[in-house]
Formats: structure tokens, C-alpha cells, sequence
């Protein structure tokens, strides 16, 4: 690379005038020179690093005021005083923790792998958008040195290169977990997009950031996954772990995981389609078929969707990390609440095993549960019984006139809710994510069965609710 003098850039800062008289907004642009930094070491290829080393100033944020200061909230601002703290650390390490080709495009050493300089300390703005040197020589939206979306331990960019590995294999699970398939749908369906494809959520949830990518997403059948930039903000934010939407608020609008995993928890007279991705839903109580047997109003909210118990809802299960061996970490990301292990004591999402050979951990530490053996046998008891409602719920249904069955009307009969109270039953998790509500649910759906169409339930239920609300 050839030797550039040194350089000042000229920063705009706008200045916004009150008139009194006409009570309007003007906006006037005052330009000062300032100097960004001395050039960079020719064997850093173009990275720019800290303008001021002491003061965390990089140069990007030197003109991106607002992405500068986000970024200083996070534990990338702090990557190498992290890493110099931790008794384990290795020079080895060094990479993940300081601005170089990992996380980017770039091919061969580079930053501070290839020049060892403190300004390349800590993860800066560069580590993901790669070199800023052309961009501020020539600030223009085609030198814009963008991002990838994009993650996977085998990619040559993007989070993987760094959060991977025994110490925090966040990729390696993510992998496993349906958030790491790619779901194709036709262009036109734009409702399953928005929570099906990385780049639909991003626009439904109103982020028009521009990556890499971005381009070749708007052409038919190519999308991508739910990868880690979906659900993390990469330049920081309010939420913990740089997340675009808190944990710990029980609404459909601003949970994180419920903007997705509620779409169809109530059922709609138009539509004879089941319950789909009730979870959230099911979680806060508001789920399901409110049959006229049922005395109880909504919500019904169990332990599990109190936020004074459970403070991160979703996540408290399904996001738990914890220690497998000495150096070994499971990070949360199978999103499994009670992942299969396998031989090492790592999780397995896709797993199918007994309860035995499953972790419980995740339900143990809120104080509901005192074991895993506790927590174990608490399922057991859940879905049994929930399989139990559900099989006699169905027999019931089955002696209904096939007229009572009729999306094409306006009428929503006793039998059609019964029936999508029966598929919610059924639905993966809704025993433990609300078993008072299912539970509930079922026993009036039964009842309102039973009495609208003079049937009689063939086996021995026991009426009385096992599960209490909150």
C-alpha cells in the first residue's frame, strides 16, 4: 500500500436554530477541521483503527457520533482490558479481542495480527465492516465498507469467526437450531417472510440498515436465516447482550422472542387453520378458545409467564447457558428449555432421547423447581395429563355432526373451538409453557362439548383442575 501524508477530515456538526418568530427549524452545517489520526501502518491493509487509544475515539466514530457512543456501551468497546483480565489468557487469543481480518473480508493478517499496534485494540467498527481507509479518503456511499449478515463456522466473515469454539460455541448451536434453516417461500408471502427469513424480520421490525448481502436477498427464493445480527444490534443499544428488543417485557409488540412466536394463538372464525406459533401467547395466558363453561377470565397466566417469577420469560429456558466441563460452555443458542446432551455434555438440539438423558438445569434456578429430577417429573405429569384431555377431547369431537366443521361461514361453532383448543393441546411445549392454561382449555372445551351436542366423555376424567394459576 503507498504512503499517504497525514490527513484531516472535516466534521460536520449540525447546529439546529430556533427562530422565534417563526417557531421553524432550520439546519445549518458549521465545518471544522480536525485531525483523525496519523496514517496507518502499510502492513495494516487500510485499517484504521483508534484515533485515540486512551479515549476509545475511533476514527469511524469521529464522523458516527451516535454509533460511536452505542458502541461504548458494549463489551466489544472493552474486548482487550476483558481479555487482559482473565487469568486463561493466551496470546492466541488476542484475535478475537482486537480489530484484524476476522469478521470480515479480508484475506491474510492484517490490524493488529500484522502490526501488533494498540490502536487495533478492542473490537472497533472495522472488525465487522473491515477496512475504513477508502471510505474516509473518499466519504462517498460506494466506499461504504459494509457488513455481512451472514454466519456460519465455516465462513471466512461475519460473528462465527470469533463466537465459536469450546469457550462460547454460540455458531455451532445456532447451527443446530431452526433459526440456522433457511426457509423458502414464494416471494409474494410476505407474511411468513417477516418471521421465516433474517431479512423479513429486519424489515417487518422497521431496520433498513444495508449489509452486504442486501442485494441478492430482493431477488425470488433467495433469503436468509435468523443469524445473529437479526436478533443482536452490532452497534449496541438499551437491552443486555446488544439485543433489538428486551427479554423481560411481556407484550407481543416488544419481547423479543413473542414478535415472532405468536401468530396465531386465538383462533379465527375465517380461517380453519390450528393454532401457529402460540407460544407467546400461550406463555402470558391469553391462548386458546374461550368456551361459556369456562368461569375463569383471561389471562390465565401460570408461573412461567409471571414476569415477578420469571423475569426473561422465553429466554429463562430457552436461551440458558451453562458450564458442561472445565473450559467447555454451552451458550443457550439450540434454543432448547431441555436440550438432549451428548456423550461430552454438550447440547443436542435436534435431539430425541428420554428425560434421562436430558439437562434440566434451566428449570432449577428460578426456585420453582428444587431438581432436575423435580423438574423432570413436573413435565411428566404435564403432558400426561394434557394427552389425556386431548385423546378424550377428540372422541368427543369425532361423534360432532361433520356440519358443525365449517370455515366458509361466519358462524364459529362450539365444535371449532374445541377443536383448535385440542390442536393447542397437542402443540409442542404447551403443557410446560402454561399447564393451568391448557389445562383449562381442555376441561372446558369438553364440557361445552358435552352439553351442546348431549355426548358423554367414555372415560373417567378427573374434573377437577391438578395445575394452579399464578
Amino acid at each position: 500500500m503507498r504512503n499517504l501524508p497525514a490527513r484531516a477530515t472535516k466534521i460536520a456538526l449540525s447546529v439546529l436554530v430556533l427562530s422565534s418568530l417563526s417557531a421553524c427549524v432550520d439546519e445549518q452545517a458549521i465545518y471544522e477541521d480536525k485531525a483523525f489520526s496519523t496514517d496507518p501502518p502499510s502492513a495494516a491493509e487500510s485499517f484504521l483503527g483508534y484515533a485515540n487509544p486512551d479515549t476509545k475515539q475511533t476514527v469511524c466514530g469521529t464522523c458516527h457520533i451516535e454509533k460511536q457512543g452505542e458502541w461504548q456501551t458494549t463489551g466489544h468497546s472493552h474486548a482487550w482490558a476483558t481479555l487482559q483480565g482473565n487469568a486463561g489468557a493466551q496470546e492466541f487469543c488476542e484475535a478475537c479481542h482486537t480489530v484484524n481480518e476476522l469478521g470480515n473480508y479480508v484475506v491474510g493478517d492484517a490490524g493488529y495480527v500484522s502490526t501488533g499496534d494498540e490502536r487495533y485494540q478492542d473490537v472497533q467498527c472495522e472488525s465487522c465492516h473491515g477496512p475504513g481507509l477508502e471510505h474516509v479518503l473518499d466519504p462517498k456511499p460506494e466506499t461504504i465498507p459494509l457488513a455481512s449478515m451472514l454466519v456460519g463456522s465455516g465462513l471466512s466473515n461475519g460473528c462465527g469467526q470469533c463466537h465459536q469454539g469450546t469457550h462460547h460455541p454460540y455458531v455451532e448451536e445456532w447451527e443446530q437450531s431452526r433459526h440456522g434453516k433457511i426457509n423458502v417461500y414464494p416471494a409474494g408471502q410476505k407474511d411468513c417472510q417477516q418471521c421465516h427469513t433474517g431479512e423479513g424480520a429486519l424489515a417487518a421490525w422497521g431496520i433498513n440498515a444495508d449489509y452486504i448481502e442486501k442485494a441478492s436477498l430482493s431477488e425470488p427464493g433467495e433469503h436468509m436465516a435468523i443469524t445473529c445480527l437479526v436478533c443482536h444490534d452490532p452497534h449496541g443499544g438499551a437491552n443486555p447482550a446488544q439485543l433489538r428488543f428486551p427479554l423481560d417485557v411481556p407484550s407481543y409488540d416488544q419481547n423479543l422472542c413473542m414478535k415472532c412466536h405468536q401468530q396465531r394463538g386465538t383462533p379465527d372464525p375465517m380461517n380453519e387453520r390450528g393454532p401457529h406459533a402460540p407460544e407467546g401467547p400461550t406463555l402470558l395466558g391469553y391462548a386458546g378458545w374461550r368456551p361459556q363453561t369456562l368461569a375463569v377470565t383471561q389471562p390465565l397466566v401460570g408461573t412461567h409467564g409471571n414476569p415477578d417469577k420469571n423475569p426473561t420469560l422465553c429466554a429463562r429456558c430457552h436461551a440458558f447457558s451453562f458450564g458442561v466441563s472445565d473450559g467447555v460452555n454451552a451458550t443457550g443458542h439450540v434454543f432448547a428449555s431441555i436440550p438432549c446432551l451428548n456423550a461430552d455434555g454438550t447440547p443436542n438440539a435436534g435431539g430425541d432421547c428420554d428425560d434421562s438423558a436430558r439437562t434440566f438445569q434451566a428449570c432449577t434456578g428460578s426456585g420453582c423447581h428444587s431438581s432436575e429430577a423435580d423438574a423432570s417429573a413436573a413435565r411428566i405429569e404435564a403432558v400426561t395429563r394434557m394427552e389425556s384431555l386431548v385423546a378424550e377431547l377428540r372422541e368427543l369431537l369425532d361423534d360432532v355432526p361433520k356440519t358443525e366443521y365449517n370455515s366458509a361461514d361466519r358462524r364459529y361453532t362450539v365444535a371449532e373451538g374445541a377443536r383448535f383448543n385440542a390442536v393447542l393441546g397437542e402443540f409442542t411445549g404447551s403443557a410446560v409453557h402454561n399447564p393451568a392454561l391448557i389445562e383449562a382449555l381442555l376441561l372446558g372445551s369438553i364440557e361445552a362439548v358435552e352439553s351442546t351436542y348431549g355426548l358423554a366423555a367414555t372415560a373417567s376424567l378427573l374434573r377437577s383442575p391438578l395445575f394452579k394459576l399464578d
